[in-house]
């Protein structure tokens, strides 16, 4: 199965987003490598390495918002994952250098949702796509309301 098309061009007063031209979808854009150690016996990145691909994406768009996730931790709110999804399209190889874009998508009561699409840098192929779905929880483990500086992520988003 081959995934439609992904054309990011630059946001003018926002440096760190990009819109996919054929979407008019904003991300955020942050650029890593793969590590050695990522790889496995057959020199391609291990699946599961992708998710964290996507917690990098994810906090580089919590930071470059300026609520990095130790201040989220440290406001008495936890976000752990409860649901995954990844379509795997091309591998990804020892020392490739990749785009992951993150955005915010879904934001309910108790969870959230932050969409991906990691792009290998020197094709611009699509690597992979994925969402990762959080519940809002107190330092007890308890289910809450997603805390107000959170919500306001979604707000402060660039838009098309």
């Amino acid at each position: 199965m081959k995934p439609k098309p992904f054309v990011p061009v630059s946001l003018n007063n926002h440096p760190q987003y990009v819109k996919d031209r054929n979407s008019d979808i904003v991300w955020h854009r942050c650029e890593t490598r793969t590590l050695y150690a990522d790889t496995d016996r057959s020199q391609v990145v291990y699946h599961a390495n992708y998710l964290r691909y996507f917690e990098f994406g994810r906090a580089s768009l919590m930071r470059d918002a300026a609520y990095p996730y130790k201040a989220v931790e440290e406001s008495g709110y936890v976000y752990p994952i409860i649901k995954v999804d990844i379509d795997y399209f091309r591998p990804l190889y020892y020392d490739d250098a990749m785009w992951v874009h993150t955005r915010p998508s879904l934001l309910e009561r108790v969870r959230l949702q932050f969409d991906y699409v990691i792009t290998h840098q020197a094709s611009g192929d699509i690597v992979c796509k994925g969402f990762t779905r959080h519940c809002a929880v107190n330092a007890s483990g308890t289910p809450v309301e997603v805390d107000p500086k959170t919500v306001s992520l979604w707000d402060i988003f660039p838009k098309p």
